[in-house]
């Protein structure tokens, strides 16, 4: 796979914000940072609040021209019940691959109600959520919903097969494969690799070896998943990436390849959900 060049003055953060506030299930954040000569740092994952997120993001961001925002958790939310057209469509992929899509609704009483810290979260951040402009913008702030386990098929064939779903949740005792906690790991690295962020490689590497993996470190790799989807994203063609849904009514951004577009195309052309891929894999 070539590798693919850094960005100038850009910092892109990955945020899996675990959807709620609980004190005891804190969110995770990473960030991948190039100096406006293209060298890069990576600053290791760590456990947050959104309060605490937020803080890190606009400390961080100030020394940059470009900074994204890639959020593990749907920040447009129009609909008070069911779940929004974007989420159907990856349930194609993701239900495919034996994996599940939690439905985003306004019922949904810390995650999605009006008094949900998601809200205040965005809010706060002042970003520009328009990830078409993200992807190509020299200057300016902004936000993008991600999704992990979407993205995760595009990267490895072997996670888009049918049932293919790594199970690298420590929590679930009677699912979880340290093999597949491993190979989700060695994705992380190869990517990092791929886009020159050796920190970000030899962080992963570690991960990967680690015997007894908690929750809390499953947060910290999907976090560092995130700011890799937001590098997919920015990379441009050379790195192909879709927007699936709109700014209206919900929308992903996520990685493709030839395993994983066609079923998600499909997918959208049944829902009617439109589509912008930077280049069909």
């Amino acid at each position: 796979m070539d590798s693919v060049n850094p960005q100038s003055s850009t910092v892109i953060f990955g945020f899996d914000s675990a959807w709620t506030d609980a004190p005891k299930a804190p969110g995770a954040i990473c960030a991948v940072a190039f100096d406006d000569h293209g060298q890069v740092q990576f600053h290791e994952p760590q456990l947050v609040s959104f309060t605490q997120a937020r803080r890190l993001i606009d400390e961080l961001r100030e020394d940059f021209a470009v900074s994204l925002v890639a959020l593990d958790q749907p920040t447009v939310v129009p609909n008070a019940t069911g779940s929004r057209p974007v989420d159907k469509v990856a349930a194609s992929l993701v239900s495919f691959v034996g994996g599940g899509v939690q439905p985003a609704n306004r019922s949904k009483i810390g995650m999605f109600c009006d008094d949900s810290p998601i809200w205040s979260f965005v809010s706060g951040l002042c970003a520009t959520e328009d990830p078409l402009q993200a992807r190509t913008a020299s200057a300016g702030h902004f936000l993008i919903e991600v999704f992990p386990a979407l993205a995760l098929p595009a990267l490895d064939d072997g996670f888009a097969q049918r049932l293919g779903a790594p199970k690298y949740n420590p929590q679930n005792r009677k699912k979880f494969r340290l093999e597949d906690w491993q190979a989700v790991a060695r994705v992380v690295e190869r990517s990092a690799e791929r886009f020159n962020v050796p920190g970000l490689a030899e962080w992963a590497h570690q991960m990967r070896n680690a015997a007894q993996p908690r929750k809390s470190d499953q947060d910290k790799l999907d976090a560092a998943l995130c700011a890799l989807i937001g590098l997919f994203w920015r990379a441009g063609p050379t790195a192909h990436s879709a927007m699936l849904g709109d700014v209206d009514h919900g929308y992903m951004v996520t990685p493709i390849s030839d395993a994983t577009w066609p079923r998600l195309r499909q997918a959208a052309i049944r829902r009617g959900v439109p589509t912008s891929q930077v280049v069909d894999p």
